[in-house]
């Protein structure tokens, strides 16, 4: 076995888990050791769980998306608006706030790419632009009077488990055999590692991205569609509030088994990870804001852990080439590139 798979440098996450599930146990056994608690975990991080897929997919291609939690919002709104005031049956309202969703990308990915705005800044004023949006659109109000049958869209169970959570992890296989194991995603991450190269070497970087954003849209609209279900109303709260879980969820799992890559797998644990330690602060009697500070800390160390990360990766590439000893402690047995290749 390799023992690089098992070093804490590569599944940190895992280790944290471990350490974090021993310390609840022995101090709120009584209300941590449940498995209602457990099930309450997988379902109220599904949607966190999508939202940051859809921060990830544009991520791998160098689109780094600060408007995701304004694109769920806004979707959850025009979802529930679809419903009660427009009248529209779920079977044409869902793909329509997909289509909506997918839409939104395009936009920014025409803002991004043609008109040159850094992606920051570009969806930075979508952010803004959506949530003018969500509150002209629900005139800051709640909507209401959705109907019994969408609800359970979101609560509908098999063997214990909302369909959320199937749905977070087919999207996840989907997109993990996309990035992983298609020319597409070695494509992606391709244009998110070097623009420069990849277009040299004949890959459309803009088209590459412009997809990118758009499937993160989708994902995102969808995450917003399911949130109204699950709050069987259109909150014009409730959105923005995913991006800081999502981003700290992207860049942290980037840190777990794929080298400092941006990666689904990894994304989906981080994510588990941080929700476990904060539900065990909360059955601990933390106080509310505790989840802010938890996920701003965590955001914080897992942007500096996937840069240190990726420094060592490259300092120990061009050591290789120049021919300079290895030193043991920086030495790696394997490095994956961005592309996907060994």
């Amino acid at each position: 076995m390799n023992l690089r798979a098992l070093s804490f440098r590569n599944i940190s996450a895992v280790y944290i888990f471990v350490v974090m599930f021993v310390v609840f146990s022995i101090w709120i056994p009584d209300r941590f050791l449940q498995i209602g608690v457990w099930r309450s975990i997988l379902d109220a991080e599904a949607l966190t769980g999508l939202a940051a897929l859809a921060a990830l997919i544009p991520l791998v291609t160098g689109s780094l998306n600060l408007a995701i939690g304004a694109q769920v919002g806004f979707t959850a709104i025009l979802s529930a608006w679809l419903l009660a005031k427009a009248g529209l049956p779920i079977l044409v309202q869902l793909p329509l706030v997909l289509v909506v969703g997918a839409l939104i990308g395009w936009v920014t990915a025409v803002v991004i790419t043609r008109l040159r705005v850094e992606p920051i800044v570009a969806t930075l004023a979508m952010s803004s632009i959506l949530l003018a949006g969500m509150a002209w659109v629900s005139g800051s109000q709640q909507i209401l009077d959705l109907g019994p049958s969408y609800r359970t869209l979101a609560t509908t169970q098999w063997a214990g488990v909302t369909v959320p959570v199937y749905i977070l992890f087919a999207v996840a296989l989907v997109s993990w055999y996309v990035l992983e194991r298609t020319p597409v995603g070695r494509r992606m991450y391709a244009s998110g590692f070097n623009p420069d190269s990849a277009r040299l070497a004949g890959v459309g970087v803009a088209r590459i991205q412009t997809g990118a954003l758009m499937a993160g849209g989708a994902i995102a609209a969808l995450a917003g569609a399911l949130l109204t279900s699950r709050l069987n109303a259109g909150d014009p709260t409730v959105g923005p509030s995913f991006l800081l879980p999502a981003l700290t969820a992207v860049f942290l799992g980037s840190t777990q088994f794929r080298g400092g890559r941006f990666n689904v797998w990894g994304t989906l644990v981080a994510m588990y990870v941080l929700a476990v330690g904060i539900k065990g602060l909360q059955l601990g009697g933390s106080p509310r804001w505790v989840n802010d500070l938890f996920y701003g800390v965590a955001l914080i160390l897992a942007v500096a852990l996937s840069q240190w990360e990726t420094r060592g990766r490259m300092l120990w590439r061009g050591r290789r080439r120049s021919g300079e000893p290895e030193q043991p402690a920086e030495a790696e047995p394997k490095v994956t590139t961005p592309a996907g290749h060994s």
